[in-house]
This record gives C-alpha cells, structure tokens and sequence, in this order.
C-alpha cells in the first residue's frame, strides 16, 4: 500500500516532539466522558487552580504505532496500556477511562496521523501519549471536579542515540524513586518528577541510566530511572516483584517470548548481591524496548555483565523476536498487533 507520508528526514528522527497534524481530546464535566474531537491546537487552555497544576492530579500512558513489513499500521497492545492506564486513575481519584474509548481514541489519533507513521524498516516509530489531567477551578485539596484526557502523537527515532547499545548505570542511594505503600506502581507525573534528582546525580557522573533500590531497607532493585529490571541468569529471566515498580507491558511482553524459548520466568526480589551472578542486564519499556547494561556500579564496586561491551545474546535475541513481531517480521501467536484501518 502506498501510503502518503509526511515530509521528514525519517533516517535522522530524534527521541523528541514533533508537531503532527492533530490531537484527540475528551472531556469529563458531568461524571462521564464525551465523545473525541480532533484538534490542531496544541495547548491546553486550563484554569489557574486546576488541581493538576497544584495537587499533580494526573497520569499518563506510552505507547507505539508501527507500519509493518506488508504495509499495514499496528499499535502494540493497546489494550494493556489501557488496563495500566485505569490503574493509575483509579490510584489518584481520576474518573475511569474504559479500555474501549482508550483504544478508540488510540485509533482514531493514529489514522488521522497516518503520514506520521515512519516507512517500515528504519527503526522509528509513532509514539503514542494518552494523558489525563484533572481540571477546573478547586483550591481545596481533593478530586477535580472537571477532567480532560487527550491523545497525541509524535514519530520518534531511538530513545538513545547509540540504540541497541550497552550503557553503564550506577545505583543511587540518595535519593528514592517512590514509597512502598505510595503510588510508584503506577504512571503518575509525581514519580518521574522525584527522579530527576537521581537522573541528574547519573549523568553528572556520565551514567545515562540509573538503578534505584527499595526505599525500605535498602537492599533489593527496584527499578531503572525509567525502566524496569531485567537480568539473565543462564536459562532464567530474572525481573524484581515490589509493590513500587511500574508494571512495565514491553517486560511482560518480553517475559511471554522468553517463556516461548523455553526460559523459566521468575518475579521475585533481587538482592544487590545477586547482581554478581548476572550473565545479561537490561534496562526494558516502550521508549528503547531494551537498553542492554554493560555494568553497574554500587559504592566503590563495579558488576560487569558479559564482556562489558556487547549485548548479550539472550537479550539480543529477545529484543530482535519483539521488534520482530512489531514489524510484522515475526508471527504474532499472542495477539499483541492492534491493526488500524485506513
């Protein structure tokens, strides 16, 4: 199918905004959603006492749209973000967002962009952000009582410039992602703004991706900056279970092909220690899919992974099965491509 495509240098897109033709919005006045509409306008005409701007009211999703191999447009399981999405909301008092307007709107935003969809085969994509915000005039702290959730959508090259390259991260003490009991298993503003500090305190140090551990003891991962943990121990991926980590769908993704090669999966804590007995790390989610680790450093202590300058092959393997199956390269056997239609 030749399709009309938009006039970009496709081969040099960066991991940043760029203006498409429109977005979709719905609004929440009276206890439930309208319908979407379609906007060029890209600001958000909002109220100085919006509880989002003052209580952080809001939450977010991320996801992708691809062309494959025969031409057609797929989204990657957008009915996973939308299940996360409902999560999130139901955390921070957000009125429900069923997964059918999710998806719809997903649809709807993606075919109206169709020309921003990069030509199979050059390892961009469309990236997708759904986000919900609570709005209209409130000082007292509580719910909003208005709530405006919209879709927009911008194609993007790799998150890291080098790709499928290996990192280095270090592990931040100073600082925690987020509370045990408190909301870092879900996609909120708030959790990304409190690692800031961490991310600076890495790429002070020239890491471009750091480790946190539990705020608690102090002794088992958590999670990356803005990835979950993955390690291989021989035939076994290895990803930590905590009530503070952000259940990541390209790890559950990830874990499902593992299983189909015959790995064993296993979701438990994962102490510092453990790091030693690694053969592959990986920093994974829907921005660079995965970030392989050629080493973290802990203290006065580094752990390499592998040669320390290669990805591993588990991994490698992994990453080229999903993209794969993105791309339409590879059978999708768990239904994971939502088709849009043109």
């Amino acid at each position: 199918m030749n399709r009309k495509k938009a006039d970009l240098d496709w081969g040099n897109l960066a991991f940043a905004y760029v203006k498409t033709k429109c977005n979709i919005r719905f609004e929440n006045k009276d206890g439930s959603w309208s319908k979407g509409s379609l906007t060029e306008d890209e600001v958000i005409p909002m109220h100085i006492a919006a509880p989002c701007l003052h209580y952080g009211q809001e939450a977010f999703e991320g996801l992708k749209a691809f062309e494959t191999k025969d031409g057609r447009i797929v989204v990657f399981r957008p009915d996973a973000n939308a299940k996360r999405l409902a999560k999130s909301c139901e955390s921070i008092s957000i009125p429900l967002i069923s997964e059918q307007l999710f998806v719809e709107g997903v649809r709807d935003v993606v075919k109206a962009n169709s020309e921003f969809v990069p030509p199979y085969g050059i390892g961009a994509s469309l990236y997708i952000r759904p986000f919900v915000i609570g709005t209209g005039a409130k000082v007292g702290l509580g719910p909003a009582l208005e709530y405006l959730f919209i879709i927009f959508v911008t194609p993007v090259g790799p998150y890291y410039k080098t790709g499928f390259s290996p990192v280095r991260s270090i592990i931040v003490n100073e600082y925690d992602r987020a509370a045990p009991l408190g909301i870092g298993d879900c996609k909120v503003g708030g959790n990304y703004a409190a690692g800031l500090r961490g991310e600076k305190y890495g790429k002070d140090k020239n890491y471009p991706i750091v480790l946190y551990l539990d705020a608690t003891e102090k002794k088992y991962i958590d999670e990356f900056s803005t990835s979950n943990f993955v390690g291989i121990k021989g035939n076994v991926y290895v990803t930590p279970d905590s009530p503070s980590i952000l259940q990541s769908i390209t790890n559950d993704s990830l874990a499902e092909l593992a299983k189909d090669m015959g790995m064993k999966i296993e979701r438990r804590q994962v102490s510092v220690e453990e790091l030693a007995e690694f053969d592959e790390v990986g920093a994974v989610g829907t921005a660079a899919v995965i970030t392989p680790i050629s080493s973290i450093t802990y203290g006065d202590r580094e752990f390499v992974f592998g040669d320390g300058k290669s990805a591993g092959a588990i991994l490698t393997k992994l990453h080229d099965r999903l993209v794969g199956v993105q791309r339409g390269e590879v059978e999708d056997t768990h239904g994971w491509l939502y088709e849009v239609k043109l």
